[in-house]
């Protein structure tokens, strides 16, 4: 347990990539919030729960480490990074620079089959009751309509930066009514790649990501008063 955290571990003792599952563990805890700013990782305790020696552990750390998700403190080791305000602002900054340039890529080359699965990613966010799936659908939108651009370092720059402020994107769906200005602004996003309009699909993401920021870099000066 970390933090109080039940992960999902299992005996890792009889598989080759055993770091790479813990690291997919760990980095899904901490994108979704699960343990929080400041909470320590402590190598033994994990190396315990997957029944593995210290090294696949300290692989995944160091992985962790060079996405930005975790930082090593003295006398703490291993804690979950935080971000400042500022840092926040700067990588939504980012996101609005480079996302709408991969959608506007990926719309002529959408196919029905990428219209009609984002329709359905579309229509679950909407949907869905559970806030803790909001998330998740969020990302998987998004993701199909960045998918036909055929630009996988783009892609994997996007998917690397969103994993750095995902658990604060959770924070504007949940607390600032952001869910339902999501689900209208979702749609126009998908309208506009129905229409193969994707110069009004890359300034409506462009316009999401923007609108994001601002509401989540208000409530979080907000609860710093």
């Amino acid at each position: 347990m970390v933090n109080g955290l039940k992960l999902r571990a299992s005996d890792l003792s009889k598989q080759a990539s055993s770091a790479d599952v813990i690291y997919n563990a760990l980095r899904d805890a901490i994108i979704r919030g699960e343990i929080g700013e400041g909470g320590a990782l402590r190598q033994d305790t994990i190396a315990q729960m997957f029944r593995v020696s210290r090294i696949p552990v300290r692989e995944a750390m160091q992985r962790l480490e060079a996405q930005g998700l975790v930082v090593s403190e003295r006398h703490k080791g291993a804690v979950v990074a935080s971000l400042s305000v500022e840092q926040i602002t700067e990588i939504f900054q980012f996101r609005a620079l480079i996302e709408p340039i991969v959608i506007e890529m990926a719309v002529p080359l959408m196919t029905e089959k990428t219209l009609a699965e984002a329709q359905g990613h579309c229509d679950a966010f909407a949907a869905e009751t559970d806030p803790l799936r909001w998330g998740d659908l969020n990302r998987a939108f998004h993701r199909v309509l960045y998918r036909d651009a055929g630009k996988p370092y783009f892609l994997s720059v996007v998917d690397k930066t969103n994993d750095l402020v995902e658990r604060y994107v959770r924070l504007v769906l949940y607390f600032v009514q952001g869910m339902r200005h999501a689900v209208a602004e979702h749609q126009a996003i998908l309208d506009a790649c129905k229409e193969r309009d994707a110069k009004g699909a890359a300034e409506l993401t462009r316009r999401h990501i923007e609108l994001a920021s601002e509401t989540l870099v208000d409530y979080l000066r907000t609860q710093k008063r």
